[in-house]
């Protein structure tokens, strides 16, 4: 499984792909807004990159690793997962995204989330993708707004207490919007 954009290749994950994710997972910026605010451990990233694939395997969806099409380097991951650390919000599919710092404010955000998106609706065939971030991140807003997506609550993360906002596209949303 592979997309393409004019700047990005979105695909499955590969064995060389944990330092780099690890590297990214470490910042305690680029970490700041999700879940707890935490950093994780490389053994985290690894558990988290199989779980990943296992959503692939299970859903026919799930998270791409975002690559450069220029240079080949790891810029991050998008894609599509179920939010089970949010019960108020199911069933649904969330579209995230996570990025090094040194990509961030390049557009690359919203290119993968995207391409992530057309896939979400025309390949795997959902009818309705959410989108959550903390209130106070406001770049990822951007991105969602840049996507079409519509504000629909602000509500609390069980497990850790954060103030969260959750925004919606539906499949026709997207059509009108985007043409695919």
């Amino acid at each position: 499984m592979e997309l393409g954009t004019e700047r990005l290749v979105l695909r499955r994950w590969l064995e060389e792909d944990l330092e780099p994710l690890a590297a990214i997972d470490g910042d305690p910026e680029v970490m700041r807004f999700i879940g707890d605010g935490s950093v994780r451990t490389r053994e985290q990233t690894a558990a988290a990159l199989t779980a990943m694939e296992r959503g692939w395997d299970e859903r026919g969806f799930g998270i791409f690793a975002v690559e450069l099409r220029e240079t080949g380097e790891l810029a991050g991951w998008a894609g599509l997962a179920v939010p089970h650390f949010l019960p108020e919000v199911l069933p649904a599919v969330e579209i995230g995204w996570r990025l090094g710092r040194h990509f961030w404010g390049r557009g690359i955000a919203t290119e993968a989330a995207g391409e992530a998106l057309r896939f979400g609706f025309a390949e795997a065939g959902l009818d309705r993708i959410i989108s959550i971030c903390h209130v106070d991140h406001h770049a990822s807003a951007r991105v969602m707004t840049k996507l079409g997506m519509c504000q629909e609550r602000e509500t609390v993360v069980p497990s850790h207490g954060q103030p969260v906002r959750v925004l919606a596209i539906t499949h026709s949303e997207f059509k009108v919007i985007h043409g695919g």
